[in-house]
């Protein structure tokens, strides 16, 4: 299990410089400038022009007070560090649409910014705007580890490692045992994994998806700065293959003869 967590580890340190590389693509310096721009605007509590610039579905009687609360959220003093955590970009011909999210580091907290705009005519307005208090980073709340995890973060883990290695010994097997034909329509139904029970990492939280498949039965999984999802698919592939080799093996002989 061990060896194979740390295998799921290094594939997704190697992917992160793209991921990050992704991130900045949809969120330009531009648009952070312009998300981090309201954000300083709610720390000093200058909020004539966040409401002047909200989406009319947030204009709302109680608008101001929600927003003096969000600003309660951040300390007085300057944020140590602002890392770009999330970013997220929808367009079409008629909107344009951004979702851009700051972790803010201050002396004494930790805090996920969001601030979501919507360009159309030319005029930029907001239309989502949110802050979380964080027990620490995102990048220790999500990483990976084995300590302090339920039973079902570790079931999750050994169902995902048990599926592997019988994906892994069925193609072994397939490999080297004779079949009459079509040998590798066999070996991509062994590969394939049918259905997917997930688990995030962080909170426990499960999830199924009855029509997906993935590769090798398993995956283990994390986008920037986000929760591991843990998840193990069906090998039906592989045990039908291993119930069947039998009758293959007859079947190849008899053609032989």
């Amino acid at each position: 299990m061990t060896i194979i967590t740390g295998i799921l580890l290094l594939v997704v340190l190697m992917g992160g410089c793209s991921q990050t590389d992704m991130m900045k693509t949809l969120a330009p310096s531009v648009d952070q400038q312009v998300a981090t721009r309201y954000i300083d605007l709610l720390r000093h509590h200058q909020f004539d022009q966040i409401e002047t610039d909200l989406d009319s579905s947030l204009q709302t009687p109680d608008i101001h007070a929600a927003l003096v609360r969000l600003a309660a959220a951040f300390p007085a003093q300057d944020p140590v560090s602002v890392k770009l955590v999330g970013a997220n970009t929808f367009h079409s011909p008629s909107v344009d649409k951004k979702n851009i999210s700051f972790e803010y580091q201050f002396p004494d907290r930790w805090l996920l910014v969001s601030v979501a705009t919507q360009g159309s005519g030319g005029i930029r307005k907001i239309y989502g705007l949110h802050v979380k208090v964080l027990s620490d980073s995102l990048e220790n709340i999500n990483r990976f580890t084995l300590s302090g995890k339920g039973v079902s973060q570790y079931a999750a883990l050994a169902l995902g490692t048990i599926a592997l290695i019988f994906t892994l010994y069925a193609l072994v097997v397939c490999i080297r045992t004779r079949i009459a034909k079509r040998k590798w329509l066999w070996i991509i139904f062994i590969l394939v994994g049918f259905g997917k029970l997930s688990v995030n990492w962080t909170t426990g939280q499960w999830g199924f998806m009855p029509a997906s498949i993935q590769l090798f039965s398993s995956s283990a999984a994390a986008q920037l700065y986000g929760p591991w999802i843990v998840a193990v698919s069906f090998p039906l592939g592989a045990l039908w293959f291993l119930l069947r080799r039998k009758h293959l093996i007859a079947s190849a002989v008899g053609d032989v003869n």
